[in-house]
C-alpha cells in the first residue's frame, strides 16, 4: 500500500514534559519527531496533538511545541487511547483521512491501543518507529512487534516523508530535503 499524503493525517500522542527525560533517547526521539512534524506540515497534513493527564505528566515539550507552531492545539485525555477522545473521532470524521500517522510516547500504552482501534474501525495506523518510543526500549520492541501482527504499518520519518513527496524537484521535496538535513 503506497501512502499519498492526500490519505493522510498525522498524530502527536503526549509528548509530554515531565515523562519526556525518563523516555529511552529521548532527545534522539525528539529530533526524529519534530523533522517529522515540520515534514507534516510542509506537506500540509491535518496534525492532531493529545495530551495525557496535563496536571501530572506537563505539556507537550517546548521543542515539539515549536515544531508544531500553529497546529500546536492540545486537547487533554485521560483515556490511553486517542479513539476514546470525542475530539479526535471528529478530526477523523473532519479531516476523512485513511492514513494516520503516529508519533509519540508511550510505544506500549497509548500509542499501540490507539493503533489497535484504528484498525478496529478499518482506518490504517503508520507507527513512524523513529518518533515512538517508551521508558524501556524492551516495551517499544514488544509494541512495534504487536502491531506489525495485527496489520498496522511501521515506517520510518524520512522513508514516510519521501513517500508522501513523491516526486523531487518540487516545492515540497525541497523543504523536506531541507528538514532531513
Amino acid at each position: 500500500m503506497r501512502l499519498l499524503k492526500e490519505d493522510c493525517c498525522l498524530l502527536v500522542i503526549d509528548i509530554q514534559s515531565r515523562l519526556f527525560p525518563h523516555i529511552h533517547q529521548y532527545q534522539e526521539f525528539e529530533d526524529s519527531t519534530c523533522k517529522l512534524i515540520e515534514g507534516a506540515k510542509a506537506l500540509g497534513l491535518p496534525i492532531f496533538v493529545s495530551e495525557q493527564y496535563v496536571k501530572g505528566l506537563g505539556e507537550t515539550t517546548e521543542n515539539v511545541q515549536i515544531a508544531l507552531g500553529d497546529a500546536y492545539k492540545p486537547i487533554e485525555k485521560m483515556a490511553f487511547s486517542c479513539m476514546d477522545m470525542d475530539e479526535f473521532k471528529h478530526f477523523l470524521k473532519e479531516t476523512n483521512k485513511k492514513n494516520v500517522l503516529i508519533c509519540g510516547i508511550e510505544s506500549h500504552i497509548c500509542i499501540l491501543q490507539t493503533a489497535l482501534d484504528l484498525l478496529e474501525i478499518g482506518l490504517k495506523p503508520v507507527v513512524i518507529e523513529n518518533c515512538v518510543s517508551s521508558r524501556k526500549i524492551s516495551d517499544k520492541e514488544t509494541a512495534i512487534r504487536r502491531l506489525l501482527q495485527e496489520g498496522a504499518v511501521v515506517s520510518s520519518y524520512e522513508s514516510v516523508l519521501f513517500e508522501l513527496c513523491r516526486y523531487s524537484g518540487t516545492p515540497e521535496f525541497k523543504a523536506i530535503s531541507k528538514i532531513i538535513k
